[in-house]
Order: structure tokens, then sequence, then C-alpha cells
């Protein structure tokens, strides 16, 4: 009878040790947290973030136009355990997500970092060319090859910041072009490429070959080129990824404005923009929504789609949420609260 009480007990112990070095295993899942705010309007590291030169800029004091991140924890070289990842599920400002949503296993961590600084050049410079549409200033377009894939058909054959002119004849103006023709065909047929490669035209044929959706793939990434008819510098450091867009597009409306867009108000929101002005959603909104009102924002700018992820926010109800679909819809947005018609905003629906 001692012997089985003794076993019961030491089974018990070791059990509950098991189950407590459980909890500190690492388990693949990354926890989201309130990142930082950075004014576009203002400096970093000394220096204004959205700088112009060869035409009138303008300084105003006193509002923000901030945009902001979310902080990630984790990844594969930085596994989480199970003990934290249950403290940021119970907690009101922090999220739970698998791994694979940032950090895809077929992906290295570098190719990611250099997808999300491509995708930030390519935000900036879509900001750029959607405040000077909005602003009615004319501009040129190209298409370039931002990154060129390992493994993939177009290594060896195209390089980076080759600028795509042609593609099976066909002459393309942008981005949009270049993918559009590239994808008319099935998966295995080449595509006959011009480029302009430091001022000389190169003429490529490259494979294609099927990606995940079944569509044919050359295996870069493309970007369009401006030619903007004076120089627009954003600079925020490390920060990656193209959820800025649309406040990178009013700070640098502001920056060529006379008049202050925000009318003294503190302004944060998130979202990607199109050089003709889309505002695009994005992930993370309730972590953003914390963060704009920790900086004291008093309104928050968030695309129609991702009106959904406002809800969810520990900031709810503490910060005026504000949708736009457009550019245009955000600079009307930002004309009512300086003419103290806030009222009059368009607010996510629940539903």
């Amino acid at each position: 009878m001692f012997r089985r009480a003794m076993t019961l007990i030491v089974a018990l112990l070791l059990l509950v040790g098991f189950g407590a070095g459980a909890v500190f295993l690492p388990v693949p899942y990354l926890v989201a947290s309130p990142g930082i705010a950075l004014n576009t309007l203002g400096e970093a590291d000394g220096e204004k973030i959205i700088q112009i030169e060869g035409t009138e800029s303008y300084s105003h004091e006193g509002g923000e136009l901030s945009m902001v991140t979310v902080q990630y924890s984790g990844g594969p070289d930085v596994r989480m355990d199970l003990f934290t990842v249950l403290g940021a599920w119970l907690s009101p400002t922090q999220a739970v997500i698998p791994q694979e949503a940032l950090f895809p296993p077929d992906r290295s961590v570098e190719e990611i970092t250099q997808t999300q600084t491509v995708e930030m050049n390519s935000s900036q410079r879509r900001a750029t060319a959607a405040a000077l549409t909005q602003l009615g200033v004319e501009y040129e377009t190209s298409a370039y090859v931002a990154q060129v894939m390992k493994d993939m058909p177009a290594r060896g054959k195209l390089r980076k910041d080759d600028v795509i002119t042609r593609v099976d004849g066909e002459p393309v103006a942008d981005k949009q072009e270049a993918v559009e023709l590239v994808a008319d065909r099935e998966p295995g047929d080449p595509v006959a490429l011009t480029v302009d490669r430091d001022g000389e035209r190169v003429e490529v044929e490259v494979g294609t070959k099927a990606n995940d959706d079944g569509d044919p793939v050359i295996g870069i990434l493309i970007a369009d080129r401006m030619d903007f008819p004076f120089q627009v510098d954003i600079s925020v450091g490390e920060i990656g990824g193209p959820s800025a867009g649309m406040m990178f597009a009013l700070g640098t409306m502001d920056r060529l404005s006379p008049e202050d867009l925000t009318g003294g108000n503190h302004i944060a929101g998130t979202g990607t923009i199109t050089p003709e002005g889309e505002v695009g959603g994005v992930s993370g909104i309730a972590q953003k929504m914390v963060s704009a009102q920790q900086q004291g924002a008093e309104y928050f700018l968030v695309a129609g789609e991702s009106c959904s992820q406002t809800f969810d926010s520990a900031a709810s109800g503490e910060i005026e949420v504000v949708k736009v679909n457009t550019l245009d819809d955000a600079v009307g947005a930002l004309e009512a609260i300086r003419a103290g018609e806030d009222g009059d905003l368009a607010r996510c629906q629940p539903g």
C-alpha cells in the first residue's frame, strides 16, 4: 500500500514538473504589441522625416500627423514560450498570431526583411505620387525591378534596378501594366522583356513558373519608379512595410501646402496608399490604435476595409476613429476637423 502511494505521489510530481516545464517550452507564435508613433511632420534622429528640395515647402507648428506601428516579439530565431504567449493572449493591448503569418517557412528572414524594406520604399514613392496627384502636380512613371528572388527563373537574367520598358513587345508605363502583361500566359511559357540597364537597352527572355495560386511568375518584385519634378525624401529608420502610406501622403501634402492641414490637432492613422490615392487596409489595427491613444492622438484615420478590427482595440471609445477609403476622404476629414465639424465625419459601423 505504501509503495503504491509513493508511486502515485512521484507520478503526480513528475506530471506537475513536466507541465510546469512545458509552460516554458518555445511555441511557434508571435506577440503583437503597440509600437512607436512617429509624427511625419516632425523629426527623427535630428532630421525632418519628410524633406523636400527643389520647390517651396512649409512647416506648421502645433499639429501632428502620426504614423503608428506594431511591435512583434518572437520569430524563427527567438521563439516565445507558452507562459509569455498566454500572458499576451490575456492582455487587452496585445495579440497572439501564428509565427508563419509573418515568417512563412519557405522564406528566409533575410528575404522577408528585404521585402519589408522594398515595401516601405515603394510605399514612400506611392505616397509622394498620391500627394502630388491630390495637389494636381504632374509626374512621369516607369516600372523597375526592385528585387530578384533566389532560385527563380529571373535569377541571373534580370538585375535590381533594371527598368522594364516592354513586355512581349508591348510598352509598359508602370508596375501594374508590367504585372498584367507577365501574367497573361500559362505557367512555363517564356516572357520577352526589354529593359533599360544603366542607359543601355537589353533584351531578355525569362521562363515562368506557377506560384502558390497557379499564376505565372518570373521571380521578381516590380515597383513603380516615379520621376517627380522635385525631390521628396522620407526617412523613418529601419521601420518596414507599406502601412504608413496614407500618413506619408498627408504629411507630404502638409509640407507642400501653405495651409496647416491639421489645424493644430493630433491625428494618427494607418493604411496603404496607391499613386491614385486609394487607401488600403492593414493588420494590427487594435495595437496601432492603442499606440496612437497613448501618444495623445485625438483622431485615428483607418481604411474602410480595416473597420472591423477597430472594435477589438483596448482604445476603442477612447479615440475618435474616422473611416477613409481614399486620400481625398482623408483630406476632407481633416477639413472637417479644422472647421470643428467632426460630427459629420464617417465612422466605422459594427456588423
